[in-house]
């Protein structure tokens, strides 16, 4: 009988015949380099090898290797079709169904299938749940410290290479990643979104064939890419972080108290977690739905990461996203909110990320003085007081309603400050780097 860990692995394996032209060359039997089994030389090396479970460690090597079959053969298309028609295509086949797309290509097809195909275990309600009470952080605090998390993405050598190589070593590029990465997350949260014609679906859509663009450019276009080194090209595990962190940090305070099962509004918040996931493509192996299981499986990512931090790749795009300008214009009260942004994002990366590790984020090219403390310390007076305001809100029934409509209309402001997001990859971006370059 076939085990979970046989099926990831002949999934992997498939690539190579299912998608020949863009995974022909690849060895699949490989383990890269970015890969390590022992956590001291990982990203967390205070783990132990005892805390980690084999089954995780196991699957989480397979998942190494593997992209997203679906989107990735869509991608593939882009020499037949240009990238600007499969993203006009996508986004119709997503506002008005495949019919609406004449003469859609079998990939297209097969890639909104997937995203159809929602698996028994999602309940909607519960996802609906989790949209109205992530509302209210994300309203409040979700524009002081996205650029903060964005930076997070960044602190790995092996992981941060896709975002180098789409360009976003330049201020501009980087402050577009940023704003749609936040367009992304407020996008999913708005009311209706997250069903099958909501422009959440259709964002998520668009983040995964922006993905798979960037692995076909990346093993097509690209002379930096090693996949000795680096495996595949923002293979799955590398997309847990950005999914799943939120839930991983209140599963790691849950399970530091001893519990064992989430609350019914924690429980809504890891639904709707785990449903965004599914829609980008993770498989249900890496999306645990209980506080240990949750633990254990980011652990397993973490501790098998291989540590690396290269000033030419992790730096650069660390200082791209710090000197980004974020806001739309430059009017006072822009300028002024980039200021107080800026450093509120510091110490929030300094504490989320860092473990307050002042010479480490230093290392990393984040400065944090006096000034980013105290903007941090007035930015969380506020933003603390916005967030339990809303909380008790919600518990009259005439207010809650009120305060969540409140929310959502704030939600879309905000969006229209992140401006069109676009989630694309062009080809372009993808320049020869050089021999100094591959060695990195």
């Amino acid at each position: 009988m076939q085990t979970p860990l046989d099926r990831v692995r002949a999934k992997v394996a498939s690539q190579k015949t299912a998608l020949p032209a863009l995974y022909g060359d690849v060895d699949f039997d490989i383990t890269p380099e970015r890969f390590t089994d022992d956590p001291k030389k990982s990203v967390a090396p205070k783990l132990s090898k005892t805390a980690l479970a084999d089954d995780k460690v196991a699957l989480i090597k397979a998942y190494t290797m593997l992209g997203d079959v679906v989107a990735d053969a869509y991608a593939a298309l882009m020499p037949k079709y240009g990238f600007r028609p499969l993203i006009q295509m996508l986004t119709t086949a997503c506002e008005k169904g495949v019919q609406a797309v004449p003469d859609a290509p079998p990939e297209l097809l097969a890639f909104i299938a997937d995203m159809e195909a929602t698996p028994d275990w999602v309940d909607m309600d519960l996802v609906r749940e989790g949209q109205r009470l992530d509302r209210n952080a994300a309203a409040n605090l979700g524009p002081f410290a996205i650029r903060g998390a964005f930076i997070a993405t960044f602190m790995n050598k092996y992981a941060a290479l896709p975002m180098a190589l789409t360009g976003t070593l330049s201020n501009d590029t980087a402050a577009r990643r940023v704003n749609e990465t936040a367009t992304f997350f407020t996008t999913t949260l708005l009311p209706g979104s997250l069903e099958r014609h909501g422009a959440g679906f259709k964002a998520a859509a668009m983040v995964r064939l922006m993905h798979s663009m960037v692995r076909f450019n990346a093993l097509k276009r690209s002379d930096r890419w090693n996949v000795g080194v680096y495996g595949i090209p923002i293979p799955q595990v590398d997309q847990m972080p950005a999914g799943l962190i939120p839930i991983f940090l209140m599963s790691y305070k849950i399970v530091a108290k001893g519990r064992t099962t989430f609350t019914p509004d924690e429980r809504a918040r890891v639904e709707l977690a785990r449903y965004r996931c599914f829609l980008l493509g993770l498989p249900e192996d890496l999306l645990a739905d209980t506080p240990q299981g949750i633990v254990d499986t980011m652990n397993a990512r973490s501790g098998t990461l291989r540590a690396g931090f290269d000033d030419e790749t992790c730096g650069e795009l660390v200082r791209a996203t710090l000197t980004a300008y974020l806001p739309p214009d430059e009017r006072p009260e822009n300028r002024l909110f980039d200021k107080v942004e800026r450093g509120f994002s510091k110490v929030f990366f300094l504490r989320n990320f860092m473990n307050n590790d002042m010479a480490a984020a230093r290392r990393m090219g984040v400065e944090i003085g006096p000034r980013d403390f105290a903007l941090f310390g007035l930015v969380a007076l506020i933003v603390t007081s916005q967030l339990m305001a809303y909380r008790a809100a919600r518990q009259v029934p005439v207010l809650s309603s009120l305060a969540d409509a409140h929310l959502t209309a704030k939600l879309r402001r905000q969006l229209k400050r992140y401006g069109h997001a676009e989630f694309t990859s062009d080809a372009e971006k993808y320049r020869p780097a050089g021999a100094k370059a591959a060695a990195a």
